[in-house]
């Protein structure tokens, strides 16, 4: 646990905030995707007041606290992955793509579980580690630099544009929905 503590996205893979059933199912509810501004909207009732809620890239990096910024990496060298995948003592096959968490030696275990639960654009299939989420566990076991901001962001989009709407990140959307009412 005290190296979760010194993580840089500790705060997003942490954080205790209660996400609130009827302000997250709002937000889907009404949420839009604006093409032309790269912009997230959703018109949400809070406290019997109708707020309207924008959310951007650099809203979901500030309110997360992400160490990122819009140049940094989303991807990484295969060859970068697949050797910190080895280094963590993954003994399943490497080509594929996906790989298993229950593959990987105990002390990782529990790391990639909280980065798949925190960080994962699904409803279920937590055992299951896909190609970018490998790239976030590299990314932090390495030190280096990557754009989680781009990656949440992306997959709220996609969730909007594909039509599902289903509540990914919840926790993360109920955050973003205080956060912007404290500003105003």
């Amino acid at each position: 646990m005290e190296f979760m503590k010194r993580l840089l996205i500790q705060k997003a893979l942490t954080d205790q905030h209660k996400a609130f059933k009827s302000h997250v199912a709002h937000f889907w509810k009404n949420v839009v995707y604006d093409e032309v501004n790269d912009v997230i909207n959703s018109k949400v009732s809070i406290d019997g007041e109708a707020k309207e809620i924008i959310i951007t890239e650099q809203l979901v990096r500030e309110v997360l606290e992400f160490p990122d910024d819009e140049n940094s990496p989303t991807r990484f060298p295969e060859r970068m992955v697949k050797g910190c995948i080895l280094w963590m003592g993954y003994s399943g096959p490497l080509n594929k793509a996906n790989y298993l968490k229950a593959c990987f030696t105990k002390p990782y275990k529990f790391f990639i579980h909280s980065v798949i639960h925190a960080l994962s654009h699904i409803k279920g299939g937590y055992d299951v580690m896909k190609d970018y989420q490998m790239c976030m566990v590299t990314t932090l076991v390495l030190n280096k630099k990557y754009n989680f901001s781009r990656i949440v962001f992306h997959y709220m989009n996609d969730n909007i544009t594909l039509g599902t709407k289903s509540w990914v990140y919840p926790r993360f959307v109920q955050t973003m929905l205080i956060m912007p009412i404290r500003i105003w």
